[in-house]
């Protein structure tokens, strides 16, 4: 490539990143002005945890270790999918009020819109993971893994959550309401949280469910933070999530780029 193209390139690079910054900034500041949907956001996820712990921890038994430290990575994971809602419900709700319109009337790059959000919203998943850390040692979690492995733990699991995001755009955009978004939106989640290792171990399945259980995104992710977070051999499931994390990115991304040309066009 030419130096002369190179350089046309750059201009369009930095208003993108320009875009999606200013965009990122107007709703990092909206979730600023409310607070309530921060915790509730964080509060959901919580409520699981605790259900889970003291609920179902009694009644199942987890081979060679306690249900604490099985189901709380889970949890890790199915709160960046919860928190992945809002940003279905909150791009529905700008399409039914025309903010949509009205960015697209501005000189700006189209899909900054929709990265603007799901990078502001990932703040929200970053709040999120950090109030279930500390409820999860509270509980009884521990971390078995050396700093480096904890938060390549986390980072994993906040890359698969980004990743649902996408997802979570491409069903706000498609419904339009944010009364179905939301609706749409839980469909995804329980069908992936409970044909997976999350709550039960996959060996308690029916035979015919387990091998997707056992393979599907969020067992994989599950597997692999679970893995870092005890000091235990990741690589087979670091690289298997990651693959679906980039595969639904990618799947999702465009998806929501054509959904969103032919909303507002």
């Amino acid at each position: 490539m030419t130096e002369l193209a190179l350089a046309a390139q750059r201009p369009s690079t930095r208003l993108l990143v320009r875009d999606t910054l200013g965009v990122a900034k107007r709703n990092l500041l909206r979730i600023a002005r409310t607070p309530l949907m921060l915790i509730v956001t964080a509060v959901q996820p919580a409520l699981l945890l605790v259900l889970f712990r003291y609920v179902l921890g009694g009644a199942i038994s987890i081979p060679g270790g306690s249900y604490v430290d099985y189901v709380v990575p889970a949890v890790f994971v199915e709160a960046v999918l919860i928190g992945g809602m809002t940003t279905s419900i909150g791009l529905a709700e700008d399409l039914k009020s025309g903010i949509v319109d009205r960015f697209r009337s501005l000189p700006m790059a189209r899909s900054a819109v929709l990265a603007g959000r799901t990078l502001a919203d990932l703040s929200r998943s970053v709040f999120s993971l950090g109030v279930l850390v500390g409820l999860g040692l509270a509980v009884g979690f521990h971390f078995h893994a050396g700093a480096g492995s904890i938060l390549a733990g986390l980072a994993i699991v906040l890359a698969f959550g980004y990743a649902f995001s996408w997802m979570y755009v491409a069903i706000g955009l498609a419904t339009k309401d944010p009364e179905t978004a939301q609706i749409a939106g839980i469909l995804p989640f329980f069908v992936l949280m409970f044909a997976s290792n999350a709550v039960v171990p996959v060996a308690t399945m029916p035979g015919w469910l387990q091998g997707f259980a056992r393979n599907q995104p969020l067992s994989v992710t599950v597997s692999a933070t679970r893995a870092l977070l005890e000091g235990g051999p990741a690589a087979h499931w670091v690289w298997q999530s990651l693959a679906w994390a980039a595969g639904i990115l990618l799947v999702f991304f465009v998806a929501s780029l054509r959904l969103y040309r032919n909303s507002t066009g």
